[in-house]
C-alpha cells in the first residue's frame, strides 16, 4: 500500500547558482514538479510512488537513482530507447527565477494512457497529478485524465496542482481543461498567482468560492510567503506562513504540495497539514534548486517547535 502515487514528466535542473569571471556557474540538480513533490513527501515520510517516462540515457540514470536514494518506488517507471529525458534551466534576477526549458519529444511527453499500471494507481491513497503535465503533449493530458479515471474507480482521492505555465499551452486550453479536472479531484492546490489568470479573478475568497462550485472538496490556495487559504464547502481560514532567509523560491509550491499530502495521508485535518506544509516550503527556499533544499520531516518539526507558544 502507498500514501501517494504522483504522475509526471521529471526534468533535469540546471540551476544558476553564482557568477564566475565573465562566465555564469549552474548547479546540476533534479526537477519536474511531481517528482518534486514525491520526494518531498518522502521526506516526511510516506510511502511514495512516481510514474513516468524517462530516457534510456544518463540523465534518466541520475533520476533512478535520485529516487533510490530518496525512498520513492520507481519500479514502474518507463525507459525509452528513443525518446530523451527533459532538462531545463534556472536563472535569477531582480524579478526573480526565470524557466528556460529543453523538453520537446521527451519520454514523459510521449506517454499515452496505455502505457499506466491501473493496479498500481488503485493501491495508493493518493494520486498527485498537474496541470504541467496535461500540458506538455495531448497524449499526456489524456495520460492524466486516463490516471484520475483509474484512481476513482478504485476510490483513491485525487490530488492536483494547477501548475499554470503559458509557455506551453495557450490560456484558453488551460482554461478548459483545468475546469474539466477540477470536478474529477479531492484536493485542489492552485497557485494565487495561478488561479488569478486562470479564472480572473484576483480576490482570494471568490477564487476559492469559483473552484469549490466547480466541484473540489477541499481547496489549499497557495499565497506564497503570506500562507495558505484553506477552503471547503463548510468553511475557510487563512493559515499563515513563516518568514525565512529566501534565497531560491525554486519548488517551494511543489515542496507543500508534497508535504501537505503526506499530512492528510497521516489522517491530519487540513489545516494541521497546512500549517506543516507552510513550514516545509519556507524552509525549501533556504537553499539552490528544487530538491536540494527539500526538508525532512525532523527538520520542519523542529522549526515548528521552535515557532509554538509554550
Amino acid at each position: 500500500m502507498l500514501d501517494i502515487v504522483a504522475l509526471g514528466e521529471p526534468l533535469i535542473e540546471f540551476n544558476q547558482s553564482e557568477t564566475l569571471g565573465e562566465g555564469v556557474f549552474y548547479r546540476l540538480g533534479h526537477g519536474g514538479d511531481t517528482s518534486n513533490a514525491a520526494i518531498a513527501a518522502a521526506r516526511q515520510g510516506a510511502r511514495v510512488g512516481y510514474l513516468t517516462a524517462l530516457g534510456d540515457d544518463a540523465f534518466g540514470g541520475m533520476f533512478r537513482e535520485l529516487w533510490a536514494r530518496e525512498n520513492v518506488d520507481a519500479s514502474r517507471v518507463i525507459a525509452s530507447a528513443t525518446a530523451p529525458t527533459g532538462i531545463y534551466f534556472v536563472s535569477h534576477g531582480e524579478a526573480g527565477h526565470v524557466f528556460t526549458y529543453r523538453r520537446a519529444d521527451s519520454a514523459a511527453s510521449l506517454m499515452v494512457p496505455d502505457d499506466l499500471p491501473a493496479d498500481y494507481i488503485g493501491r495508493a491513497s493518493f494520486l498527485h497529478v498537474s496541470g504541467i503535465s496535461q500540458a506538455i503533449s495531448a497524449s499526456a493530458c489524456d495520460t492524466v485524465f486516463a490516471a484520475i479515471a483509474h484512481a476513482r474507480a478504485a476510490g483513491v482521492r485525487v490530488a492536483y496542482d494547477t501548475n499554470l505555465r503559458l509557455k506551453l499551452w495557450p490560456l484558453a486550453r488551460a482554461r478548459a481543461i483545468v475546469d474539466a479536472t477540477v470536478p474529477l479531484c479531492d484536493v485542489l492546490l492552485p497557485s494565487l498567482e495561478d488561479a488569478s489568470a486562470l479564472t480572473g479573478l484576483d480576490d482570494v475568497s471568490a477564487i476559492a468560492d469559483y473552484y469549490l462550485s466547480l466541484g473540489a472538496p477541499l481547496v489549499a490556495l497557495k499565497l506564497g510567503r503570506e500562507g495558505v487559504l484553506v477552503a471547503t464547502a463548510s468553511e475557510r481560514a487563512h493559515v499563515p506562513g513563516f518568514s525565512v532567509e529566501t534565497v531560491d523560491a525554486t519548488g517551494a509550491g511543489d515542496t507543500f504540495d508534497g508535504a501537505f499530502l503526506s499530512m492528510l495521508a497521516r489522517k491530519e485535518d487540513p489545516l494541521s497539514a497546512a500549517r506543516y506544509a507552510n513550514a516545509a516550503a519556507a524552509l525549501s527556499t533556504c537553499g539552490y534548486g528544487a530538491v536540494a533544499p527539500i526538508p525532512r520531516r525532523e527538520s520542519v518539526l523542529a522549526f515548528l517547535a521552535e515557532r509554538t507558544p509554550s
